[in-house]
């Protein structure tokens, strides 16, 4: 080999390891940061976060000028909001709420944050992606061996008893395309959002749909599914999240998950709440916006908080893969997929825990974004999110 072949080898190679170095200190600039409990969060500049100051100053604004126009008194935003249900009432506790609130992850880091981000409020059906995860929990650890098995080889007490309920399965629980039917704790399931058309009679007797075919967004189906999984773990839920999940990630002390009133179970001759999977009738996960970004946070690392794995990828991919009857929904998170709920201009990938009065926790991965957002009209998180992408 001639001197300049040498010579020009030597140059590929230092060339070759120079990028692998400037590769490497990128990566390590990139690390996710993993806030300790009660600490000051850690704060990017707008600029190293990628973004335009001024555009995301709109952004912000928006969130604030487009408050939820329902009442601050829950209760009475409940009642309102489902006044065309039969027999619809208040069975659990219910907490007036603040003003917008919200924060902006970049990297795990604090872009941005407006309102009083450690006021605890009420956060309806975003608990169900909460409850989702303790599902996760329960089949990483064996308990329930295949989301494919029906629930009535768990739970043998009645509940998913007769032709049409013993053919429902976890997944399709977890999908809310169970067509479970039954009364749970005062809720009859034909009560539950029934269509806006027709009769009570024509809600109270029509034929149910065939499990897994029709996604029906259904709160006393849910609540079935935290039943359900009570029996199977033989605990109270809100201390397996606890314990497994949130103290984890450093969350507060604040947060509360509730049952309604009279939902008292007798486990192993101890007497447990059965929690909710929302607040459409009071209870539910009552939370800081905080927490609610550390929740976040852990999905958007694929479950594994700084070196410990708490829940599996291998769950959370499931969670968040299209169900058959609906494009959008995976297991009680929201999907950005092609469907009629997708939003404009923002990634396909992001997928995000929803609820009544606009509480959001939406997970951008390709972005390294966690974003939440509170008390913003919920017909607006679309357009929040497409000025929020523009802001890259």
């Amino acid at each position: 080999m001639s001197r300049y072949s040498d010579t020009n080898l030597i140059f590929k190679i230092m060339k070759s390891t120079f990028l692998f170095m400037l590769m490497a200190i990128g990566t390590s600039a990139q690390q996710t940061y993993f806030p300790e409990r009660h600490a000051i969060w850690q704060q990017i500049s707008v600029q190293d976060a990628g973004m335009d100051p001024e555009k995301l100053d709109d952004v912000i604004a928006f969130a604030k000028a487009n408050e939820y126009s329902g009442s601050r008194d829950l209760r009475i935003a409940i009642l309102d909001g489902f006044k065309s249900e039969p027999f619809h009432e208040i069975l659990g506790p219910t907490k007036k709420r603040g003003g917008p609130a919200g924060m902006i992850l970049k990297n795990g880091k604090l872009v941005a944050s407006w309102g009083d981000t450690k006021r605890v409020d009420m956060t309806f059906s975003v608990t169900k992606s909460f409850l989702s995860t303790v599902a996760g929990l329960a089949v990483d650890d064996g308990l329930i061996k295949n989301v494919n098995n029906t629930v009535a080889d768990y739970v043998w007490d009645g509940t998913f008893a007769g032709r049409h309920n013993s053919q429902i399965t976890w997944r399709q629980l977890l999908q809310q395309n169970s067509a479970w039917q039954g009364t749970l704790y005062g809720g009859k399931d034909w009560a539950d959002r029934p269509p806006r058309d027709g009769d009570v009679d024509d809600w109270q007797y029509a034929a149910p749909a065939t499990p897994g075919t029709v996604m029906e967004y259904n709160d006393v189906r849910v609540n079935v599914l935290a039943y359900s999984l009570l029996q199977v773990l033989r605990e109270p839920l809100p201390l397996v999240l606890r314990n497994r999940i949130m103290d984890k990630i450093g969350a507060s002390r604040s947060w509360r998950w509730y049952g309604y009133d009279d939902a008292w179970e007798t486990i192993d001759g101890l007497q447990m709440k059965s929690v909710t999977g929302g607040g459409h009738s009071g209870a539910g996960l009552f939370i800081n916006t905080e927490d609610m970004a550390r929740f976040g946070l852990l999905f958007s690392n694929n479950g594994k908080w700084k070196n410990e794995q708490l829940i599996s990828k291998e769950w959370i991919k499931m969670a968040t893969t299209s169900s058959t009857p609906e494009p959008n929904y995976g297991f009680m998170w929201w999907l950005n997929a092609d469907g009629k709920r997708q939003w404009d201009g923002v990634d396909k990938e992001v997928f995000y825990a929803a609820g009544f009065g606009g509480n959001f926790i939406v997970v951008d991965r390709k972005n390294d974004l966690v974003v939440v957002t509170r008390w913003l009209e919920p017909s607006k998180i679309g357009a929040f999110m497409k000025l929020l992408n523009a802001t890259l």
